[in-house]
């Protein structure tokens, strides 16, 4: 993808032609997929010597080939319109331009560095990918809390009452 800026009508006419070049390929599967259960639709390329599909025979499915590659304009592009950059410290987010780029913290970054790109991120209005988990609010998870003590309770109730039943069932057999 060249580094050229992209203003929004453009990503969404190129996201477009995409999608329409990618209607036209066709569904590229793994030779003999459709015949055994045990071979995954996965593609991988023929090799066999006598192999249909590899020779380009009529009639079997086609195979992958440089033809099929999608526009040059929109590769690269996330399916949200924005160029993805990998971001491993907050200071890689001073080269994001957040017209055109969106950002994907690398897995490596930890809990809290993570924290402290997303935060940035969001004060410069940068989109990132692949965002924080959201943490429950504190007032859902008190409400959840008596709920559960008061089935805790209940259920202790019930056994002191089966206990009591039981003992004085066991003092009557026993006078």
């Amino acid at each position: 993808m060249s580094k050229e800026i992209l203003e929004k009508p453009d990503q969404k006419r190129l996201l477009a032609l995409r999608e329409r070049h990618k209607a036209k390929k066709p569904h590229f599967r793994r030779q003999e997929s459709w015949r055994y259960k045990r071979v995954s639709q996965i593609w991988r390329k023929p090799d066999g010597v006598d192999s249909k599909m590899r020779k380009h025979k009529k009639g079997w499915h086609k195979s992958v080939e440089v033809g099929y590659r999608g526009p040059r304009v929109a590769r690269g592009l996330h399916p949200s319109g924005y160029v993805e950059v990998l971001v491993r410290t907050v200071d890689d987010l001073s080269k994001v331009d957040p017209k055109t780029q969106a950002i994907r913290i690398a897995h490596t970054v930890g809990m809290k560095k993570r924290a402290e790109i997303s935060a940035r991120a969001s004060e410069k209005g940068i989109h990132v990918l692949n965002p924080l988990p959201e943490i429950k609010p504190e007032e859902v998870a008190e409400e959840e809390t008596p709920k559960e003590t008061e089935a805790e309770a209940e259920a202790e109730a019930e056994t002191k009452e089966t206990t009591i039943e039981n003992e004085d069932k066991e003092e009557g057999k026993t006078s």
